[in-house]
């Protein structure tokens, strides 16, 4: 249980910072400032295409070996903050590409009126049209951080002690035996089954009329 509350740990922290940047790698994305655009695109590009694994092998071995951050001098939440670090690096990509197809749903013309009453880039883009995109999106979004709560369990490769690194520990201990795995396979089901609901919920009541 307590190797699962880390795994849930994780992935609150990782939703949470991979949803605030990636909203601004969307905005990046369809900036009007060719440099953003670019800047915006050369990140997803990379990220997206760069395995998870090597990312969080970067962090420990780059970050924190090499280039000695120390978030916290106790071992197991610094591994927590590298894994999180990671996490949310490569999640954002992806939730950068959801949300910016919610911002093609939203027509054209209410950017355009926006602009027609004298307001900016950022105002039209926070006032008129992330709140559309985001209703737009919930359901991609879900699926994105479903596979985010899955991809929690090669944490390890950052130092971070989860619910898969436990079963593992666990198989080296007593055995691979079938209780301990399908112990923990409907742990991660409780996981992610109640999260594909509620974005479907979501989904169906913040649904946008066209």
């Amino acid at each position: 249980m307590k190797a699962f509350w880390g795994t849930i740990r994780l992935s609150l922290v990782t939703a949470v910072g991979a949803l605030i940047f990636g909203t601004v790698l969307a905005a990046m994305r369809v900036s009007p400032t060719p440099v953003l655009r670019a800047a915006g695109a050369l990140y997803v590009y990379i990220f997206r295409n760069t395995p998870l694994t090597l990312i969080l092998l970067f962090c420990s071995l780059g970050l924190s070996d090499t280039l000695h951050l120390q978030i916290s001098q106790d071992p197991g939440t610094n591994g927590f903050w590298l894994a999180a670090i990671g996490m949310t690096v490569y999640t954002a990509s992806f939730v950068c590409e959801s949300l910016r197809a919610g911002i093609n749903t939203v027509p054209i013309g209410q950017a355009e009126a926006a602009r027609s009453i004298g307001l900016t880039f950022t105002q039209t883009l926070r006032l008129v049209v992330l709140p559309q995109a985001f209703r737009a999106v919930v359901a991609p979004l879900g699926s994105v951080y479903i596979a985010m709560i899955k991809n929690t369990t090669i944490a390890l490769a950052a130092g971070y002690f989860e619910a898969s690194a436990q079963m593992k520990q666990m198989f080296d201990t007593y055995g691979g035996t079938i209780p301990i795995f399908v112990g923990f396979a409907v742990g991660f089901m409780v996981l992610t089954l109640p999260t594909g609901f509620f974005f479907g919920w979501l989904s169906k009541r913040l649904a946008v009329a066209r």
